[in-house]
């Protein structure tokens, strides 16, 4: 075993032993031992323990830690500290800038126990809320996890998009000087709005291609290697970019190809074969189809419906009308009720808001108690004359507990205009068990919303298994309607469930789970994976005017 090595594992029983609250001067000592291992001049394996206590710094106790280690390559005092940690835990150990101290309070007073859950966390500014942070240190973990999360070449759409546009911006700005005649595209997954982005696809179609191979070095935003018949390179970040240059004559051809996903290109082009387009739209029209958009070239039934003209009419961003759950200063947002209400009118010109506030088992989110729910109201109703014909609708994230049930009691249940019922702890069940929980609490008359359905968070926690197919058939059965969470870490429920939903005449809704005002922003990567799902205005909860949402919630709960 080499001496960093040894010294790795003597950082971290320093890390758990100082996590667990074990004696302060042996979690120094063992620290301070791993520290001087790294930077001994020799190898420390095959001395003897008597040789190794007498190295500075290390001590009688500490060698026999390490001799253990060289025989049974672990040490029994660290794996019984790791029996007591959870996995997620000890990896937050590994991130630079986050002591045990800060993590013990993450872990035991905040309740996470990820990587995922804390950048999730610190989206929703829960971690300013706890002792020892502040705004400007959540910020800092905000960033390092990014950065970890970026290492593995996986990003998500968000942490992307407007790097893209600005790429895309460059690119054009500087053909325009080279060959002002070509044409330049996005393609690739981030243009079929995927969840998650692992390269960049951009192609130039040019009449004059050997120009651009020679002129690519004076693009200053990038340095391009050159492949064939590409350009490769790679951000500082980690995303890797591809650039493809290909004869004008062959541009929308090569777009096409390089923007569907392997199937749904073969498909279509075994109907229209290959040759010259002049746009994509011709491509689909030599196939006998109607256009397919970008978000929905997925190998999945779009060709079928393309041939009968049946496609979906996707829903646009444009199309909303209010935005349903969202968070204020009465419990863990950043802007009060007025600020939240007063933006969507003015700024987004919505025509009314959903409030959803925690409940009160959200100890860490300051949930709302029945007193607080009865004072909320009150607030509202006295905005609601100031705002009107602006509305705010009453309604509560109400967490569904380990047996399904909501913790409110129908009396106060029954106060609220609709129900977004979420579940926020205990994630750990089977699937049968996860499974009949969901359905407990949509059987429950007052649940008007099923939020986030697998409390996913993507590249990081895949979130507790369910039967989907007997979650939305029962949401079908009780009238419930299934977020879309549009936070870019969750985007749950997946996309490659909303047809069947759809299917069941399940209504869907695309909330942002607003923390603050920017979280409205949300909503249009909310909207992109609707539109992979094949979600239509007409059927998501929140294109309805107010008169039909109203209506739709007095039905609901008369």
């Amino acid at each position: 075993m080499e001496n960093k090595a040894i010294a790795r594992a003597l950082r971290l029983l320093s890390q758990l032993m100082e996590l667990h609250d074990e004696n302060p001067f042996k979690v120094k000592s063992v620290a301070n031992a791993a520290f001087k291992v790294d930077k001994l001049p020799f190898a420390i394996a095959g001395k003897s323990a008597a040789e190794i206590e007498k190295i500075d710094g290390i001590g009688k106790s500490t060698a026999a830690k390490i001799m253990e280690l060289l025989a049974a390559q672990t040490m029994q005092e660290l794996e019984s500290l790791l029996a007591q940690t959870p996995v997620g835990i000890v990896e937050m150990l590994g991130i630079k800038g986050i002591g045990p101290k800060k993590i013990g309070i993450i872990w035991h007073e905040l309740g996470i126990e990820n990587i995922g859950e804390l950048y999730y966390a610190c989206n929703e500014n829960r971690l300013i809320e706890a002792k020892g942070f502040g705004l400007k240190t959540q910020e800092e973990i905000k960033k390092i996890i990014e950065f970890k999360m970026a290492a593995n070449g996986k990003f998500l759409y968000a942490q992307v998009e407007s790097y893209a546009d600005q790429l895309f911006e460059n690119l054009a700005l500087w053909l325009k000087d080279i060959d002002h005649d070509s044409l330049l595209g996005l393609a690739g997954d981030f243009r079929r709005k995927c969840e998650i982005i692992e390269k960049l696809e951009l192609i130039i179609g040019s009449a004059h291609i050997k120009t651009i191979f020679d002129n690519i070095a004076s693009f200053e935003a990038l340095s391009f290697n050159p492949d064939q018949d590409k350009f490769i390179t790679q951000t500082e970040s980690g995303l890797r970019i591809e650039l493809t240059v290909v004869e004008k004559q062959d541009f929308y051809l090569e777009y096409f190809k390089l923007t569907g996903n392997e199937k749904h290109v073969a498909d279509v082009l075994k109907l229209a074969g290959e040759a010259s387009y002049t746009s994509e739209t011709e491509i689909y029209q030599k196939a006998g189809l109607a256009f397919v958009e970008p978000e929905l070239r997925e190998g999945l039934d779009e060709i079928e419906l393309a041939k009968i003209n049946q496609l979906p009419q996707l829903i646009n961003y444009e199309d909303l009308k209010g935005s349903l759950h969202n968070h204020s200063t009465w419990s863990d947002g950043v802007h009060t009720l007025e600020e939240m209400a007063v933006f969507g009118k003015e700024q987004l010109n919505l025509q009314y808001l959903g409030i959803c506030d925690h409940s009160r088992s959200a100890f860490y989110a300051n949930g709302l108690s029945e007193q607080r729910v009865m004072e909320q109201h009150l607030q509202i109703d006295q905005l609601n004359q100031k705002l009107a014909p602006f509305k705010i609708f009453k309604g509560i994230e109400s967490d569904i507990l380990y047996d399904g049930s909501l913790d409110y009691s129908d009396d106060i249940l029954k106060t609220f205009d609709f129900v977004v019922a979420s579940v926020h702890s205990q994630l750990k069940m089977d699937e049968q068990k996860a499974t009949q929980r969901l359905i407990t609490a949509i059987e429950n008359p007052y649940t008007t919303i099923l939020g986030h359905p697998t409390g996913r968070l993507l590249l990081s926690r895949k979130g507790y298994d369910v039967d989907f197919k007997k979650v939305i058939d029962a949401c079908a059965a009780n009238n419930v309607v299934i977020e879309i969470n549009a936070n870019p870490l969750r985007l749950d429920l997946d996309w490659r469930w909303h047809r069947y939903a759809l299917e069941k005449g399940v209504l869907l809704s695309v909330n942002p789970d607003a923390h603050r005002k920017e979280g409205f922003n949300d909503m249009h990567f909310g909207i992109y994976v609707a539109r992979k799902g094949g979600l239509m205005a007409a059927k998501c909860l929140n294109a309805f005017t107010l008169e039909e949402i109203s209506d739709f919630f007095h039905k609901k709960h008369p």
